[in-house]
């Protein structure tokens, strides 16, 4: 199981949520973060670090939002590893 990050997420891309993962699962694409699925251990330590509410269970990602698992799996594995903060692109809604 693993967790992922969905649309609220996109063009805001805040990093608290990265500073708490044990397993370092976290990756930055351009304009949104990515949870590899391979990686996550299911600790759900970002769930609440996150000031948007971008991130949910694989069983519980809204139906609306439901492509965005394949995305972070395809997408995860493209990109590079975050471990540390910085500055979001947007404030939180």
């Amino acid at each position: 199981m693993t967790h992922v990050v969905c649309e609220p997420c996109f063009a805001c891309k805040y990093t608290d949520c990265v500073v708490v993962c044990p397993v370092e699962c976290f990756y930055e694409g351009e304009k949104i973060l990515y949870i590899h699925p391979d990686e996550c251990i299911d600790c759900e330590a970002c769930v609440p670090e996150c000031p948007v509410e971008a991130i949910f269970h694989e069983d519980n990602v809204p139906d609306e939002w439901k492509e965005f698992t394949q995305l972070n799996a395809e997408m995860a594995p493209q990109c590079e590893v975050i471990t540390e903060k910085k500055d979001p692109l947007g404030d939180p809604v």
